[in-house]
């Protein structure tokens, strides 16, 4: 596989291993704020979706 193809798939298996950390040690909290995730309007989602990808590329900007 290619170089671009390997860092994509470590970049997947580290947004994966990120996702889990919060549910293994506390599944309560996470819980709570699936909840309350599932509660919200499809705006305040999304722009919680759009500040995430811009704070996420910012970081991977300064990164590289």
């Amino acid at each position: 596989m290619s170089d671009i193809s390997n860092d994509l798939w470590a970049a997947v298996a580290l947004v994966m291993v990120m996702e889990g950390i919060m549910p293994f040690l506390n599944p309560d909290f996470s819980r709570q704020t699936m909840l309350k995730l599932a509660e919200m309007d499809n705006g305040s989602l999304r722009s919680i979706g759009l500040i995430s990808m811009l704070a996420g590329l910012g970081l991977l900007y300064w990164v590289r």
